[in-house]
């Protein structure tokens, strides 16, 4: 019965505004819209580093929803502090990102929020863990390798002599 209904008033509209059941609002041009995976890889890269088309297509994205224009304004001030090591503006991003009506970042100021001195830090000062945690996952990688089939002392002369 509601579907009845449903059709009866899509007759009734004007043919060029009517949408076949395969097209959605983005265009009605038969084109796609693109993936969140890839709108979500738009927004990540540098604004300057977008093609025109990739920069203009995200622009139509971003027409249809505020919310992706609020998160990439956030997501872009939040590289702008991590490449430029500007920890000390951290407080003032949060702020920003709780005005928002933006759930999942309310999640990730929280969990920011745990340990705001460390994040603060990691965003300012120029030392980094990499090279240390590279080695704890290459000794990781070792361990699995060997589940089952050997015991500490060959683990301990793969670590010791692997190059």
């Amino acid at each position: 019965m509601g579907g009845d209904r449903a059709t009866r008033l899509q007759g009734q509209l004007p043919a060029s505004s009517r949408l076949l059941p395969h097209q959605t609002s983005f265009g009605r041009s038969g084109r796609t819209p693109p993936s969140p995976r890839t709108v979500a890889g738009w927004i990540l890269r540098h604004p300057d580093s977008l093609s025109e088309v990739d920069r203009l297509r995200l622009k139509a994205v971003m027409a249809h929803c505020p919310e992706l224009e609020a998160l990439a304004g956030h997501v872009r001030s939040f590289a702008q502090i991590l490449t430029e090591r500007q920890g000390q503006r951290l407080p003032q991003w949060l702020h920003a990102i709780r005005q928002d009506d933006l759930p999942g970042l309310h999640t990730l100021a929280a969990g920011i929020d745990h340990d705001r001195a460390a994040v603060i830090a990691g965003l300012t000062l120029p030392w980094s863990s990499g090279v240390v945690e590279g080695h704890v996952n290459r000794i990781k990688m070792l361990k699995r390798q060997m589940f089952g089939r050997a015991g500490f002392a060959l683990l301990r002369k793969r670590v010791l002599l692997a190059p």
